[in-house]
């Protein structure tokens, strides 16, 4: 079917109109100022990666989520403002406010006076406005929308300095040694800092809610019935496999920061930078840090050894006790070229006395990577085994010499 000429117009004419305001988003994602071995992947350890790579950041950090460790860090203790990298410690209270059921995504939330017109990424709440929890939510985790968030944090605490006070507890919970909040949705202000190390802490809290997946993988949207667009401030999350989220942050004093998620092959990445100069640096420097730890690194789930069998009781009703074993559920993470040089060894004791109680903790594995500890996990027993008692065995002998009758 053919438009009308005047209505043709009209639709070129709002494409054009558009374009500037989404081209940048959609544009492929530029490795600038980054090496490109370290691009290809080509680097071959996290020492090499240390010294080879010198990204165009203040601050950065790489962790893998599975286990927490760091891969990578520059500067990863430097005190620096972490502009809207803040609403993740204000999406995880909210996260959890959801999960222990104190709040809904259904809830209603008027908007205050003081969250209404609050400045910078902005939905553009009136005073008295109602949205839902659900909808706010995606206006901070896709827009950066700071009166969303701090619409969100009065719904949680009451007011925007009560849950700031939570979000300071929240980040000592979590050993953000290098940590203060000042405000719930990152504007500069006196005495709001972070670093890469911390954020990419409480990053792996978020990513821990799997809920929260749904809303930082949301690339465009929009809210009020199609009348606010939202286009996620993340340009990964579009262009770069297995993004997960997280939080992108710029203002004058920070310069450009994001928090980077990306998932493959049950491996799980956070990638951390800070202060950079221009948007592009970011993007760059994160994905750098992601491809390298995707290259390099693996996921393993650990099945407990075959071997494992049964344990000598004595004073039991029972001869043996059954065993299992608990590994770690996120397994272990390690480089690739190592995959074949992982063993585990047992720890038991050569005889238990009972009662035992199921699972109870009996003895310890130990996996080891190249000879090296990588993880440590529980044998347990397997079943309740009572200790042997006078009235137990007389019992079982009457029911022996009927058997025999």
């Amino acid at each position: 079917m053919k438009l009308p000429r005047k209505r043709l117009l009209s639709v070129l004419l709002a494409a054009v109109l558009l374009l500037p305001a989404y081209a940048a988003e959609w544009e492929e994602i530029p490795n600038t100022n980054v090496p490109a071995a370290v691009i290809r992947g080509e680097v071959e350890k996290a020492e090499d990666l240390a010294v080879d790579l010198k990204l165009p950041v203040r601050s950065a950090i790489l962790i893998d989520q599975n286990t927490g460790t760091v891969r990578y860090e520059m500067n990863a203790d430097e005190r620096l403002p972490p502009a809207s990298i803040t609403k993740i410690m204000s999406l995880l209270l909210i996260m959890e406010a959801l999960e222990s059921g104190k709040i809904s995504l259904t809830d209603v939330v008027p908007c205050s006076d003081f969250a209404a017109g609050y400045g910078g990424s902005e939905i553009w709440l009136k005073p008295g406005e109602e949205m839902t929890v659900e909808d706010l939510l995606k206006a901070v985790a896709v827009q950066s929308a700071n009166d969303a968030t701090v619409c969100l944090a009065e719904h949680v605490s009451g007011s925007a300095d009560a849950f700031i006070q939570k979000m300071n507890q929240r980040a000592a919970e979590l050993k953000m040694e290098n940590t203060h909040f000042s405000c719930a949705e990152g504007l500069d202000q006196p005495d709001h800092y972070s670093t890469a190390r911390d954020i990419a802490l409480m990053s792996r809290e978020l990513m821990r809610h799997e809920k929260i997946k749904d809303y930082t993988t949301i690339w465009m949207d929009s809210l009020r019935n199609g009348a606010t667009s939202l286009v996620n401030t993340n340009r990964l999350v579009r262009f770069y496999q297995g993004a997960t989220g997280l939080k992108t942050g710029t203002t004058s004093k920070a310069g450009c920061c994001l928090s980077a998620t990306a998932e493959r092959d049950g491996l799980g990445l956070v990638a951390v930078v800070l202060g950079a100069a221009n948007s592009n640096d970011r993007f760059a420097s994160a994905r750098a840090l992601l491809d390298w730890g995707f290259a390099n690194l693996m996921s393993l789930k650990i099945t407990p050894p075959p071997e494992l069998g049964v344990l000598p009781l004595t004073h039991g009703t029972k001869a043996e006790l059954e065993l299992k074993a608990s590994p770690p559920a996120d397994g272990i993470v390690l480089p690739k070229e190592k995959k074949e040089e992982v063993t585990q060894s047992i720890e038991l004791p050569e005889l238990l006395e009972a009662p035992i109680a199921e699972g109870q903790e009996v003895g310890r594995i130990t996996v080891s990577v190249s000879g090296e500890k990588a993880a440590e996990y529980p044998i347990l027993a397997a079943e309740d085994v009572p200790r042997m008692t006078f009235g137990i065995a007389f019992s079982r002998l009457g029911k022996e010499l009927l058997a025999l009758g």
